[in-house]
């Protein structure tokens, strides 16, 4: 598969693009500042310059044409103010969208967050505005004739993976391996059945494979099932 990453510098961006390559897909990195050229080429990517708060759409769906499908990991990352928030977290998204559609590009899969739902219950104001903004990407995306995805992590962390997660549409809160984040989208890629979906993503005890498997079938996963691949 040919598949488009905007946020390709990004810390989940990054792992998942090192799984694609592995298993032979081509993946092309949206990045906005060209210093981050050479660090995607060193991980078997092909970097694009593109800024998704200022490109025209067809500057963006240049790039997305002949692509299997798109993953919007970018955000506008820790420090910036709330007008960042929106038109990199909202704005950025349809942009991408936009660009899905204008090059036939069906594919979607969205990296959200926990907490849209109750996005007044964060401490910090920037953050309100941060889950406002997730929040209105994905009603954004659900209006669109594409095969979406939305995928709602907990809260991230650097930690190694473990191979295991809970991923429902609905879980209680908690954390989760930025490795496993990115295993999740990798076999949600590949799973038509979780097309039209919206999961919550903790670490749990399910197999990557089994709860996305589990997912699109619309049940919970079983964590009992997995010792026949522990083998």
């Amino acid at each position: 598969m040919r598949i488009v990453i905007a946020g390709g510098h990004g810390k989940i961006a990054q792992r998942l693009t090192r799984l694609l390559v592995a298993r032979g897909d081509t993946v092309v990195g949206l990045v906005r500042n060209p210093a981050h050229i050479e660090d995607l080429r060193s991980l078997g990517a092909t970097p694009a310059v593109v800024d998704l708060e200022s490109s025209a759409v067809d500057e963006v769906a240049e790039v997305v044409d002949g692509a299997d499908a798109v993953v919007f990991a970018a955000g506008a990352g820790p420090g910036s103010g709330a007008a960042r928030k929106d038109s990199m977290d909202r704005g950025g998204a349809a942009l991408l969208a936009d660009a899905a559609e204008r090059a036939g590009v069906r594919r979607y899969v969205l990296v959200s967050a926990m907490g849209v739902l109750e996005p007044e219950a964060a401490e910090d104001d920037v953050f309100v505005t941060y889950l406002r903004a997730k929040a209105a990407s994905e009603e954004d995306l659900r209006s669109r004739d594409l095969d979406w995805t939305v995928l709602r992590p907990g809260g991230l962390t650097d930690d190694r993976g473990t191979g295991r997660v809970l991923l429902e549409p609905r879980v209680p809160m908690g954390s989760v391996p930025r490795d496993d984040v990115a295993a999740v989208i990798a076999g949600l890629l590949d799973e038509p059945s979780t097309i039209g979906l919206t999961l919550e993503l903790v670490a749990g005890g399910d197999l990557v494979d089994a709860a996305v498997q589990a997912a699109g079938r619309g049940e919970p996963g079983d964590a009992s099932s997995d010792a026949i691949d522990e083998r």
